[in-house]
């Protein structure tokens, strides 16, 4: 796909596949257009040319409020938690897509109201022991440490029950002991929900010893498709990161 704004090109042809069940990476410099990418994926942009095409379904036919309920989930570079909302609650709320009841229904208090706001409950707490938050589950989110709204945010996301979980930088401003923390829960999370994942980030030791496939951009196209190893060892990935020749 080809994305332009105005007479800017900031992706450029870019062609990738992302298999399934598998930890793909996204590097490059900033201004690469990785979060570019992941803008088009979940529908917050269009791109001028090209498709996107999810288990042989066009997204670009898929209306933005779609894109949830369709199997895709993602976190954001900056965080978009609930502040005033404890954890369990800010997990909650990603699960609306998955509802079914609406404001007729809640207003009249229906049976399927309550069965419905348990199974929610439930399925959120499952997911708040996964990602070891039991002990934050009813806390503010605004009086946590950075590393675990990172965490909620990734919680949030899972409770959609996605296919496809995008995680835009989550090791950003985490310590080393942390991101080595998050690299061991993101392959848990893979294994045990069996969800493919698609990760931009710039910490390099993180998405080396966790991708299975990992793809370099640099100035909105691509340069480098394949394992860790041979992107690590890409002449052009090394001159875009070095700025020398390899």
């Amino acid at each position: 796909m080809t994305v332009r704004f105005g007479g800017i090109t900031a992706l450029d042809k870019i062609s990738f596949s992302v298999p399934v069940g598998k930890i793909v990476g996204l590097i490059g410099p900033n201004g690469a257009g990785k979060t570019t990418l992941f803008n088009c994926l979940s529908r917050l942009y269009n791109c001028s040319e090209g498709s996107i095409v999810f288990e042989g379904r066009s997204l670009l036919e898929v209306p933005q409020h779609r894109i949830a309920e369709l199997g895709i989930g993602r976190t954001f570079q900056n965080l978009a938690l609930f502040g005033s909302m404890s954890v369990l609650d800010n997990v909650m709320v990603g699960r609306h897509c998955r509802t079914s009841t609406g404001f007729v229904s809640n207003a009249l208090r229906l049976p399927r109201v309550g069965v419905e706001a348990a199974a929610t409950r439930a399925r959120a707490l499952e997911l708040v022991r996964l990602l070891d938050l039991e002990a934050v589950a009813s806390s503010s989110v605004s009086q946590l440490p950075f590393a675990t709204k990172k965490r909620v945010e990734m919680a949030r996301a899972l409770a959609a029950d996605p296919k496809l979980l995008l995680l835009d930088e989550p090791a950003s401003g985490l310590n080393h002991e942390e991101v080595n923390a998050l690299g061991a829960l993101i392959r848990d999370v893979r294994d045990r929900l069996g969800i493919t994942v698609l990760l931009v980030e710039h910490h390099m030791s993180l998405v080396m010893s966790v991708s299975d496939k990992v793809v370099a951009l640099n100035f909105g196209r691509k340069i480098a498709d394949g394992t860790p190893a041979e992107v690590r060892a890409h002449p052009d990935v090394i001159q875009a990161y070095l700025g020398v020749a390899a």
